[in-house]
């Protein structure tokens, strides 16, 4: 928004020191209100979850916030930017609301919100984007008919959505994991594609993410709960759609999409086709590795993201 009021010159610093606030902001909001915060409850079937009991959780209203706030004040103002916005913030919200509900939400309640978001989402993309699409390796592209492309950009948010929030699991994964698919979609907005301003958006986000791990890296002090996962979730299917590319979520965003999409592929395998699979596997993989390989938080951690770093480093150098 203060785009249009100083000249075009001011712009670098604009974002300069939108950036900066916005990691002041979170730093200093996150230590203020982590008192206010709802309590984690810890989790009975999750690997280590008594640790996470009595710790304020849903810190993810606080960045995502301050991610809205920052991104309007301070990121070059389009209409279809604005309406991603406000998603963002209903994802958080509900999120959050679910964070500090005595009862959990039940999963049909919070799949119809998923669902309207999506939706939303998905058509105000067509309605200013279209539905041509890239395949960056192959260097074709192609056209879909609105109602496909609308319905399968609605899976690939509710997926990215939900897959997100159940990698959130052990200190530090989520957010550092988010933090690689955003420099590796940075990387993809200012090289390849030269959009400036969804790529300030990826350096703000990034941004915000380090204020929370600044809490958050084991033993962290405080969660990003719903409120942070699903907004994050969303966030990386809007730059995915907006890229252009949507196949390369399964390259910048492949650890979410293993490490939480299984548990969710084997659920509804058993729920709606009574099949079971992966008997052995522990879900979300993260537990898996903690449970069943032995390894400790750090080394799921540091694991997790490497393999991230490798797999977004060598598409990047594939590409450019």
């Amino acid at each position: 928004m203060l785009y249009l009021f100083l000249p075009d010159s001011a712009a670098k610093w604009i974002a300069f020191f939108g950036l900066i606030l916005a990691f002041l902001l979170t730093c200093f909001l996150l230590k203020a209100l982590q008192n206010i915060l709802p309590r984690d409850g810890g989790r009975a079937f999750a690997v280590n979850g008594a640790l996470s009991q009595g710790k304020p959780r849903g810190a993810g209203l606080v960045f995502i916030l301050v991610f809205c706030a920052i991104a309007f004040f301070f990121v070059p103002f389009e209409k279809e930017l604005l309406i991603y916005l406000i998603m963002l913030a209903a994802a958080m919200l509900s999120g959050y609301l679910d964070d500090s509900s005595k009862t959990p939400w039940g999963e049909y309640k919070k799949g119809l919100i998923d669902l309207v978001i999506a939706f939303v989402c998905a058509f105000s993309y067509v309605n200013f984007n279209g539905t041509d699409i890239t395949i960056m390796l192959f260097n074709t592209s192609f056209t879909l008919p609105k109602a496909v492309y609308i319905l399968l950009a609605m899976i690939l948010i509710w997926v990215s959505i939900n897959v997100t929030n159940c990698s959130d699991g052990v200190d530090g994964l989520c957010g550092s994991i988010a933090i690689i698919s955003l420099i590796s979609y940075f990387v993809l907005f200012r090289v390849t594609l030269e959009n400036a301003a969804y790529g300030q958006i990826c350096l703000l986000m990034i941004i915000c993410l380090l204020g929370y791990l600044w809490f958050n890296a084991s033993p962290s002090k405080l969660l990003m709960g719903d409120a942070g996962s699903r907004a994050i979730g969303l966030l990386l299917a809007l730059l995915t759609l907006k890229s252009g590319r949507p196949f390369i979520y399964l390259v910048f965003c492949l650890v979410f999409l293993v490490d939480g999409g299984i548990g969710l592929f084997k659920v509804a395998l058993l729920r709606f086709l009574k099949i079971h699979i992966l008997k052995n596997t522990r879900t979300p993989l993260h537990d898996h590795a903690r449970k069943n390989s032995g390894w400790s938080d750090t080394q799921t951690v540091f694991r997790f993201l490497i393999l991230q770093v490798v797999l977004s480093c060598a598409y990047l150098y594939a590409i450019l």
